[in-house]
């Protein structure tokens, strides 16, 4: 290799050092399922209508919600069944920045206001 291609390869080596590659990651759905806090409770009024599930996704750090879910308590539960992180869903939140200092697998849990049921599935931060 002649010296003109050897200091060509490495200044280009050295470009290539100094650029930034930002690397995007596109959310993820969180499948969720139907959880009852007491399934004999409120027997006399059944739902008329199908629950509906929200559809929420998440990149990173971040939850989006592709439906509502204003006024939703937010808990992620550890294993060891503790409630790691607790929030109420602002109304007109279409996403949600959860704290850097949760690693791990959590039980998402979604619970509306004056249900006996609530949405859970499950996250890797």
């Amino acid at each position: 290799m002649t010296r003109k291609n050897l200091l060509f390869v490495i200044l280009v080596a050295a470009m290539s050092l100094l650029t930034t590659t930002h690397v995007y990651a596109t959310p993820v759905a969180i499948p969720l399922e139907v959880g009852y806090e007491n399934p004999n409770e409120n027997q006399d009024d059944p739902h008329k209508n199908p629950i509906s599930i929200p559809q929420v996704s998440i990149e990173v750090y971040t939850l989006y919600f592709n439906t509502p879910c204003d006024g939703y308590v937010l808990h992620l539960v550890d294993e060891n069944d503790n409630v790691a992180y607790s929030t109420v869903i602002p109304v007109g939140a279409t996403s949600l920045i959860l704290p850097p200092y949760l690693f791990g697998i959590y039980e998402l849990q979604l619970l509306p206001s004056n249900c006996n049921y609530y949405f859970y599935g499950t996250i890797d931060l």
